[in-house]
């Protein structure tokens, strides 16, 4: 307790001191004051210095003037002016590939061995054809349309009309002797004997046309067909030893091309001799047919006439009375009429089924045609082959690899006519190309080989995109195949302008452009640093400048880069030197 009141004692008298010392006091303040401040100088410099580090970082570039060459700069494919395709005329399979894509290749150079098509193929085409063939041929052994019998009864109703008729005039008139009548009945009788006799050797020869038998046939009527029939049987024979030798050898697997050659000759022989002798019996038996016809209608008539005056002497139909002659006559020809109304509906109706029959027969007649010519085209390619090229060029490209199987019309490559040339094609601004002229000389900036020429040959529309776009065609000569790639400059022209920026600060805005010019600001803790919005319009650029107007001056600052995007009126740091 001693000690605390000593405590007490001093910091009372310590008080008492103080209060008797105001300079004392003020010096406090002021050294209080001065702390504040420092304090307040520090903290202001850090937050300066954490805000800046906050801001974007811009690059800039200053507004500069002078001279500035415009230039259109674009990439494009190079294309061959012309090339052909390689193609298969057949079913293939892809031996071996003899070149390389962009290898030079000339006229009749090898460019793919290819196999033939499998032997499958090649008899089912066979089997095809010979089916097709067969179906032909039994369509073409069609009865040929005959109306000889209802010609016949016809012409014997209208010879018995006649008969009437005449009866009953001669009733009528009562004009005709028994005389005349029995000189016309002998004349009759001799006629019939003698078209009996021709009639059965008509009927003889069509029979034996028939049954290929013609020992009983008159020569007369069946002409060559005989020698015709023996040639057909001998070929017939022969090819049918030929095949046998065919499948024997097949079976022994010797000699089987040489033996197929020969029974496909014999079998050609054959068949000629069978299409000869089916054309010639074709045609004698429509002779025989018609020819037989006429002289059986004039035998019925004859037989009619003789028959009809053997009654009138036994039954006294002599005598008959002129009005039941005249019934029998009217009777008589409507009959007939029916007769010949009938038989017009069955022309009509038959006219309709031969059109229908020879439809049919010229379509199996193109069935066997079309399967023939596969036939044959596969029997031909039946061996491996070579697929040569037809021009000089370069190999563009190749669509196929080794055992590949192909079809008909199949590309297999492409080969570039190199001396067609070459072009690159370009879609530009319409608006860029008032002072491009064709026959200008473009520059290629990856020429690396040096050689390499682009010359401007063509300005046409581009349908696609409308009237906005041109399309500049090149032409291109030197060290270049098809598919590459030229990055192509066309100088359009040099000029002097005010204000030239590089192209990165030139910003695009709908249908405006501007730049963002620094502006500065003058504050106590130092200068203050802000992006301001300004529009130009561009007047020309190349690679890296762009020439605009607008509301800049010379020396102006633009901005190029930035750490972050910004916006008109941002603050901005500027990029440490």
């Amino acid at each position: 307790m001693n000690e605390t009141k000593e405590v007490k004692d001093i910091l009372a008298e310590r008080g008492e001191k103080e209060e008797k010392s105001p300079a004392r006091r003020r010096e406090l303040v002021k050294t209080l004051i001065i702390v504040f401040l420092a304090v307040m100088l520090v903290l202001t410099f850090f937050s300066n210095t954490i805000m800046n580090k906050s801001l974007p970082e811009i690059s800039t570039e200053q507004v500069a003037s002078g001279k500035l060459t415009e230039r259109i700069r674009d990439t494009g494919v190079v294309e061959s002016n012309q090339s052909y395709e390689v193609k298969t005329d057949a079913n293939r399979v892809i031996e071996k590939i003899h070149v390389k894509q962009g290898q030079e290749v000339h006229k009749d150079d090898v460019l793919f061995t290819v196999n033939a098509v499998g032997s499958e193929a090649l008899e089912l085409a066979e089997t095809d054809y010979d089916k097709a063939k067969l179906d032909y041929e039994t369509a073409l052994l069609k009865e040929p349309l005959d109306y000889s019998e209802d010609n016949q009864e016809i012409k014997a109703a209208r010879d018995e009309i006649n008969a009437l008729i005449a009866k009953r005039d001669a009733a009528r008139n009562n004009a005709g002797t028994l005389a005349a009548e029995k000189e016309k009945y002998k004349a009759n009788k001799a006629e019939h004997s003698r078209l009996t006799a021709l009639q059965t050797k008509l009927e003889t020869a069509a029979k034996a046309i028939n049954s290929d038998m013609y020992e009983e046939a008159d020569p007369e009527f069946i002409g060559e067909l005989p020698s015709l029939y023996n040639t057909y049987s001998a070929a017939e024979e022969e090819y049918k030893a030929a095949y046998a030798l065919y499948e024997k050898a097949l079976g022994s697997n010797s000699n089987v091309e040489i033996t197929k050659a020969d029974a496909d000759a014999k079998q050609a022989v054959r068949d000629n001799a069978k299409n000869a002798y089916s054309e010639a019996k074709s045609s004698k038996r429509s002779e025989l047919a018609s020819r037989l016809s006429e002289v059986s209608g004039e035998v019925l008539r004859l037989s009619g006439e003789i028959e009809a005056y053997t009654e009138s002497l036994t039954d006294g139909s002599g005598s008959e009375s002129y009005e039941s002659l005249a019934a029998s006559v009217v009777e008589k020809q409507n009959a007939l009429e029916k007769k010949i109304i009938e038989l017009n509906k069955t022309k009509k109706s038959d006219s309709i089924k031969e059109q229908q029959t020879n439809l049919n027969i010229e379509s199996l007649k193109k069935d066997m045609e079309k399967k023939k010519e596969k036939y044959e085209k596969l029997k031909k390619d039946s061996k491996a082959t070579e697929i040569k090229s037809k021009y000089d060029g370069v190999v563009s490209s190749i669509n196929v690899k080794t055992d590949d199987k192909t079809v008909e019309e199949m590309a297999l490559a492409t080969i570039d006519l190199v001396d067609q040339g070459y072009t690159v094609k370009l879609t530009v601004d319409a608006d860029k190309l008032k002072k491009v002229k064709k026959g200008a000389s473009a520059e290629i900036m990856n020429n690396y080989s040096g050689d390499v020429e682009a010359v401007l040959t063509e300005i046409k529309s581009n349908p696609k995109a409308g009237a906005k776009k041109k399309d500049l065609i090149f032409s291109v000569t030197g060290n270049v195949e098809s598919g590459e790639t030229l990055d192509i400059s066309i100088p359009l022209g040099s000029g002097t302008y005010e204000a030239i920026v590089p192209k990165s600060a030139v910003i695009p805005d709908n249908s405006d452009n501007y730049v963002l010019v620094v502006r500065s600001k003058n504050t106590p803790l130092g200068n203050r640093y802000y992006a301001e919005k300004v529009i130009v319009n561009e007047e020309a650029k190349d690679e890296v400048s762009t020439a605009v107007t607008g509301s800049l001056n010379r020396g102006d600052y633009v901005i190029t880069a930035s750490s972050k995007p910004i916006r008109p009126g941002d603050q901005v740091r500027m990029k440490d030197k």
